[in-house]
């Protein structure tokens, strides 16, 4: 397939799997006769890879160790399974700061259904598990 097919298949612009390319994410791409860039399924799926990574807020550089695991000696892999060890965590910190956030909201939903509160008080409750304070400015 040619680029813009690949770009739009993966929801990206042509100019990001090109600087995908020249950061060495995406493997080199064959030319047709008519001398166009032909993609493969092997780019489309590796992009895809990529572009779920980016979303996750995995670094261009934590994604080369991920996509070159395989060729990598024992102590480096030791290496990468730190990496994701780290993020496993980040991730679990994350998922109990929305589980508690959720929690909140649903307490929050039901005090709003009872009465009626003012913006800085609903502020101030939403921010108290976090150990904040909404202070007046003078």
């Amino acid at each position: 397939m040619k680029i813009g097919k690949l770009a739009k298949a993966v929801g990206c612009t042509v100019e990001t799997i090109r600087f995908y390319e020249q950061q060495g994410l995406l493997p080199p791409v064959e030319r047709g006769e008519n001398n166009f860039r032909s993609y493969t399924i092997e780019h489309l799926e590796r992009l895809s890879f990529i572009r779920y990574c980016r979303s996750l807020d995995i670094s261009l550089d934590e994604i080369k160790q991920l996509l070159s695991l395989d060729q990598h000696s024992p102590a480096q892999q030791q290496e990468i399974i730190k990496l994701l060890e780290h993020h496993i965590k980040d991730i679990t910190k994350r998922i109990h700061e929305l589980d508690h956030l959720r929690m909140r909201f649903i307490e929050l939903r039901g005090e709003c259904a009872q009465k009626s509160q003012h913006k800085e008080k609903l502020l101030e409750s939403l921010l108290k598990h976090q150990g904040m304070r909404i202070a007046a400015l003078r």
